[in-house]
């Protein structure tokens, strides 16, 4: 049987798109490594088992190894991660705390990771920023502060064992707060 037009936005991603090293932005002996960790979670508050996760940070001097980096790209640091969501919705990524970045007008955004879904009933990605709990400058960061003070919270990882938590919430309550890219 061939696949119907309502049947090619996928579910593909978490198969098709994944490499073996995806989830290990850094090696285990990085200094500073740790794991990021969640779950995908969809508007009815079960898991997404056939999700993608991308990730995608500065190295902890802040800066990218990208030829855009107006800084100058930084050679020797991937930055990018991605992971598939396995069958409990469960995804994660090993990596090491990003750098502070420059903000638009100048100012100094706080260390965070960007971070894209792609599932099953999304046309598009969703896009969305992960800030690290115990990290002090999160309080000066424009684009935190221009969240309203109740959302705020579903863009930020707390502490775990190993790392941090963040999940995921497509919709419904504690949806995620998403950016428009």
């Amino acid at each position: 049987m061939e696949l119907t037009p309502s049947q090619t936005v996928g579910p593909f991603f978490s198969h098709a798109l994944t490499w073996e090293d995806g989830p290990f932005v850094v090696a285990a002996d990085a200094p500073g490594a740790f794991w990021l960790r969640g779950t995908v979670y969809d508007g009815a508050g079960e898991p997404v088992p056939d999700a993608l996760i991308e990730t995608w940070q500065a190295s902890p001097d802040g800066r990218f190894d990208h030829p855009d980096d107006p800084r100058g790209a930084v050679s020797g640091f991937r930055g990018f991660g991605r992971c598939a969501t396995d069958a409990d919705g469960r995804w994660g990524v090993r990596t090491v705390r990003p750098g502070p970045v420059p903000a638009a007008d100048g100012r100094r955004q706080a260390p965070h990771l960007d971070l894209s879904v792609f599932a099953r009933g999304l046309l598009d990605r969703v896009v969305t920023r992960v800030y690290l709990a115990d990290e002090p400058s999160n309080v000066d960061d424009p684009v935190l502060a221009s969240v309203p003070e109740p959302l705020r919270g579903t863009l930020v990882a707390v502490p775990a064992a190993d790392g941090y938590t963040f999940d995921i919430r497509l919709q419904g309550e504690r949806e995620t707060v998403f950016f428009s890219v």
